[in-house]
C-alpha cells in the first residue's frame, strides 16, 4: 500500500455495499481506525478484514491524530472508518483528515454510501443547490429557514415526531421527505407538507428529513393571516419577526399586519 491515510466509506445498511476497493485496502493498510471498534469488527468478520484497528471517535479524536499522522510520516498506510457511512460526514473523521493535510501527507479517497446523498436522490427534490445542516437543532430551525433552496437534516427515531411539528410551524409551505432504513429491508419514503405527516406511524430506523426548497410565489393574504392568527399571542415585536420568517415578507409589512390585526 502507498503510505498515506485512506478515508474509506462503510455500507450505512446493506453490507453488498462495500465496494472491492474498500475491502483491498482495509485488508491491506497497516492500522484502521474506526468510530466504534465492536461495531467495526462485525464487518471485518464478515470480509475476513484482520488489520490491527483502534478507536477513533469523539472523546479521543484531537488526543490520538497527532500519533496516527506520525505513523503515516513514518511510512504507514492507515485507513479510517466510521460506524457507516462516509467518515467526516457527522462523524469521526473531520479532525483526522484536516491533520493529515496540514502535516503534508496524502490522503486518499475510497468512497461509499452516504446517507444525507442518498435520501436526497430518492426525495425526488431539487439536487443543483442544498445545504446539510446535520442532526436536526429546533433552535436553529428558523434561521435554517431563511436557506431557500433543499436542506438535509439527520434525525432519530424517539424525536422525529416533534421535528415534524416544529417543521409545520416554521416551514408550513415547504413539503418534506422522511427516508428511513436506506438500503435495508424496510426502506421507506414519505413525502408530503409537515401539516399533512402529523399523524403517521412514528418511523423508525435510521432517519434522513428532507426539505423541498421555498416556493417562489408569495403566501396570499389568506395564508399570512392563517399564521397570523397562529402566533399573535406573542408580543407584537416577536411576533413581527416571526411572521416575517415564515412567510417571507419584511418586518415592517408584517409588523403592519399584526398591528392590523389587534
Amino acid at each position: 500500500m502507498q503510505t498515506g491515510l485512506y478515508v474509506v466509506g462503510t455500507p450505512i445498511g446493506n453490507l453488498s455495499d462495500l465496494s472491492p476497493r474498500a475491502i483491498e485496502v482495509l485488508r491491506s493498510v497497516d492500522l484502521i481506525t474506526a468510530e466504534d471498534t465492536r461495531v467495526f469488527a462485525k464487518l471485518a468478520h464478515h470480509f475476513d478484514i484482520k488489520t490491527k484497528t483502534i478507536a477513533c471517535h469523539e472523546h479521543n479524536e484531537r488526543e490520538i491524530v497527532e500519533s496516527i499522522v506520525e505513523l503515516i510520516q513514518q511510512g504507514k498506510s492507515v485507513a479510517t472508518v466510521s460506524d457507516a457511512g462516509m467518515p467526516g460526514i457527522s462523524d469521526p473523521g473531520f479532525r483526522l483528515v484536516h491533520a493529515a493535510r496540514e502535516a503534508g501527507v496524502d490522503v486518499f479517497m475510497v468512497p461509499g454510501p452516504t446517507a444525507a446523498i442518498s435520501a436526497l436522490v430518492l426525495s425526488g427534490f431539487p439536487s443543483d443547490r442544498f445545504t446539510f445542516c446535520g442532526f436536526f437543532d429546533d433552535k436553529k430551525v428558523k434561521e435554517d429557514n431563511k436557506i431557500r433552496h433543499t436542506i438535509i437534516y439527520y434525525e432519530s427515531p424517539n424525536r422525529v415526531m416533534g421535528t415534524i411539528k416544529t417543521l409545520a410551524n416554521i416551514m408550513p409551505e415547504r413539503k418534506i421527505a422522511i427516508v428511513r432504513e436506506i438500503t435495508k429491508i424496510h426502506e421507506e419514503t414519505i413525502i408530503g407538507y409537515p401539516a399533512d405527516l402529523l399523524n403517521i406511524e412514528p418511523p423508525r430506523g435510521e432517519i434522513v428529513i428532507v426539505v423541498a426548497p421555498a416556493p417562489d410565489k408569495k403566501m396570499s393574504d389568506e395564508e399570512i393571516s392563517e399564521i397570523v392568527n397562529d402566533i399573535v399571542a406573542n408580543s407584537t415585536k416577536s411576533a413581527a419577526s416571526e411572521l416575517a420568517e415564515r412567510t417571507g415578507i419584511s418586518k415592517k409589512e408584517a409588523y403592519k399586519k399584526l398591528v392590523n390585526k389587534q
